[in-house]
């Protein structure tokens, strides 16, 4: 997971960030972005970090905790339904990651990115499952991943009818029959479950 990072490391990059999002297919709740600055020394790496989607919710809730402490920098960025509803997912999750990029509290040499292409001010790499190939893409990740599924919780209280806490919003169809069953709530992504409640506002 470091072809990336040690050949920009070599080509004289000290400071490498990694980008990722969660949560561009649910039906329900926001898409989360983070960036992040991981420490590149051997002594330094977390064992264990991979794609958040190869590992179980048990073992991301550790790996968040210790990127967290081990992080240069980072910044995690909410961009909600009503957004997306407004520019789309594909522009909501850009404008996420440029906002990231901006509020990050330490400028990278170049941010590696998990797919998507990125006009900025700071030098970008889209890597296709970047996740998959490059540790820093695979430690935001993991922060995108949790903090949406921590957001996800706190609606599970908030609107228990359509058990969020289970399905984190995507597409089940578990969550389809309680979409259909009770309508939309402020959270759902209109412009994604049109085609399951047709034209029903409620």
């Amino acid at each position: 997971m470091f072809n990336y990072e040690n050949e920009l490391l070599i080509e004289g990059n000290k400071l490498i960030a990694g980008m990722d999002e969660a949560g561009r297919g649910p039906l329900a709740g926001p898409v989360v972005c983070a960036i992040v600055i991981m420490p590149l020394e051997k002594d330094k790496i977390i064992e264990g970090v991979n794609d958040s989607k190869k590992l179980t919710p048990k073992m991301r809730e550790m790996l968040y905790d210790k990127i967290l402490s081990t992080a240069l920098a980072y910044d995690i960025e909410i961009i909600s339904n009503k957004v997306i509803d407004d520019i789309n997912i594909l522009n909501a999750t850009k404008n996420g990651m440029l906002n990231c990029i901006n509020n990050i509290s330490i400028t990278p040499d170049i941010v590696l990115i998990d797919a998507v292409k990125l006009n900025s001010k700071i030098k970008t790499l889209s890597i296709i499952k970047g996740d998959e190939k490059s540790y820093s893409i695979a430690c935001a990740s993991i922060l995108a991943k949790v903090y949406r599924d921590r957001l996800m919780l706190e609606m599970d209280n908030k609107f228990p009818q359509y058990m969020f806490a289970k399905h984190k919003g995507y597409g089940t169809q578990k969550h389809i029959e309680l979409l259909r069953k009770f309508g939309k709530c402020e959270i759902h992504r209109d412009t994604f479950i049109k085609h399951f409640i047709g034209g029903d506002d409620r």
